[in-house]
């Protein structure tokens, strides 16, 4: 078993064994107001990371709940709580909507498709198991994933990275990447290392109290097997504050390739293992149960910042020109690392 799916089995095991005996709310606003606050208060992982006082935070928001609130009313009221969590895994979801973090919006956007296709692969480029991918001009190989979510097989990872093996240097792509599953990433990864590789570690919860967690727990990727592709040139990977939850993850474990430099803007964060409870009216309560840590033993729930002198964002007057200047940067920082080999 792959230690990533070994990972996730031991944090879904360690949840099941911290559960205690749950207390019956009644399916009426108030009920369902305090099965929500209860499941997060009694679960969710960040709170002493940022500083929030979740008792003070649901006192105040349950003095305005009464059982003559509408649902929608209610499900208003417990979106707006929620959002004190600032966390863009932390979802409510009913039958008409599902409730979201939206911080990130106030960012530059940092990518645009069209520039890249049109001015920098001029609408040559093959696209493969979600992963679009070129040779560019100047002999450096482009691969956009754009998420997670997408499937990359082994033989479509094979039949990319055989096309792009005589590049001299790669570029991977993330920008506007929303995550997916950690199990892509670890396949993905496997592609560019050459031996057993330390990803990070995992906390997981062992009892309802803020501060109940567990040692870290470490975990490892290995290279992909020897009868297939890798590539261990220099990388440069791209990335913006849409580059989220798995793809946080992604970067947070390549940086620390000496191969790898990360160009661009921070990426959004995100790096909890998911707990999902539902409340007695059928809602459903998603977040952030187990921190992820990345190799140097940091949180990255707030995000990973671009290697030192690589940050780089995009104008609307760059966009309306048919410019990328991460793109550019990328493409600088690339030569720069081919040339100090």
């Amino acid at each position: 078993m792959k230690q990533l799916r070994h990972l996730l089995y031991i944090s879904l095991l360690a949840l099941l064994v911290s559960c205690h005996s749950q207390e019956e709310f009644d399916n009426n606003a108030v009920g369902n107001f305090d099965a929500l606050w209860t499941a997060i208060d009694e679960n969710y992982c960040f709170f002493d990371f940022k500083s929030i006082d979740w008792n003070e935070v649901g006192n105040r928001y349950r003095a305005k709940v009464t059982n003559e609130m509408t649902q929608q009313e209610l499900f208003s009221l417990c979106s707006e709580m929620i959002k004190e969590l600032k966390d863009g895994h932390t979802n409510l979801i009913s039958s008409w909507d599902v409730s979201y973090y939206r911080y990130w919006d106030q960012y530059p956007q940092n990518y645009d498709q069209r520039v890249v296709e049109e001015k920098y692969l001029n609408f040559n480029y093959k696209t493969c198991s979600g992963i679009k991918y070129a040779i560019m001009s100047n002999n450096f190989g482009y691969m956009y994933y754009g998420s997670f979510a997408a499937g990359i097989g082994e033989g479509n990872l094979d039949y990319v990275l055989y096309e792009l093996a005589s590049s001299d240097g790669l570029i991977i792509d993330v920008r506007d990447n929303g995550g997916g599953l950690l199990t892509n990433v670890e396949t993905l990864v496997a592609r560019f290392i050459d031996k057993r590789t330390y990803a990070g570690a995992i906390l997981h919860k062992t009892g309802p109290g803020h501060h109940d967690f567990s040692e870290p727990y470490d975990y490892y990727f290995e290279p992909a097997k020897d009868n297939r592709i890798r590539y261990i040139k220099p990388i440069v990977i791209l990335t913006n504050r849409s580059s989220y939850s798995a793809t946080n993850n992604f970067v947070s474990i390549m940086k620390y390739r000496d191969n790898v430099r990360i160009v661009g803007d921070s990426t959004g964060g995100g790096c909890g293992l998911p707990f999902t409870s539902e409340l007695p009216n059928g809602w459903l309560i998603r977040f952030s149960a187990c921190p992820i840590l990345d190799p140097a033993g940091n949180l990255t729930e707030f995000g990973i910042d671009p290697s030192e002198g690589c940050k780089v964002d995009i104008s609307p007057y760059d966009t309306a020109n048919g410019i990328d200047p991460i793109l550019d940067k990328g493409i600088e920082v690339l030569k720069s690392m081919i040339n100090n080999k």
